[in-house]
């Protein structure tokens, strides 16, 4: 189960990323797409149908989600995420200093 969810605010902890911020815009697995990161460079052909036109167009790239951590605003930092039971509904919770991710945003 993925503790990172779509519209999360993420920091990228590896790779050539490694540093930056951004948006998550989709999660499937154990890969997530983040916003301006990771950015390919892919060759597409034209579609009639769709209108779409043909050339080198730039879009992001998935990343590992192991690769990427939830971005905390109060301590500035990354952190990791654990669920906890408020009021008799699940929530996502920073494990530094336990304040709701929900509350935080």
């Amino acid at each position: 189960m993925a503790k990172i969810k779509k519209g999360d605010q993420v920091i990228v902890i590896a790779g050539k990323e490694k540093g930056k911020q951004g948006t998550v815009l989709s999660v499937s697995e154990d890969r997530v797409k983040v916003e301006g990161l990771n950015l390919v460079k892919k060759h597409q052909k034209p579609n009639r149908v769709t209108g779409a036109e043909g050339g080198i167009v730039t879009q992001e790239a998935t990343l590992h989600i192991s690769n990427v951590a939830i971005f905390n605003a109060t301590t500035q930092k990354a952190d990791r995420v654990g669920y906890q039971v408020i009021d008799g509904a699940k929530t996502r919770v920073y494990k530094s200093n336990g304040e709701s991710v929900a509350a935080a945003k």
